[in-house]
């Protein structure tokens, strides 16, 4: 859909609706902000599992 925005990996931009191939895409997101934070999001996700796997041990 067009009215979803998309964080491309390859080129580290936003992209509105489904510009490139999916092995370069996060998303899809709401809005252009949300999709611009999507990195972010993804590393505290990460170092927050890393922390529970850590606890778990």
């Amino acid at each position: 859909m067009a009215d979803e925005f998309y964080y491309n990996t390859e080129t580290g931009q936003v992209e509105q609706g489904k510009q490139s191939t999916w092995s370069h895409l996060m998303g899809p997101y709401p809005t252009r902000e949300a999709a611009q934070h999507a990195l972010e999001k993804a590393r505290a996700r990460t170092e927050a599992w890393d922390e529970e796997d850590r606890r778990d041990r």
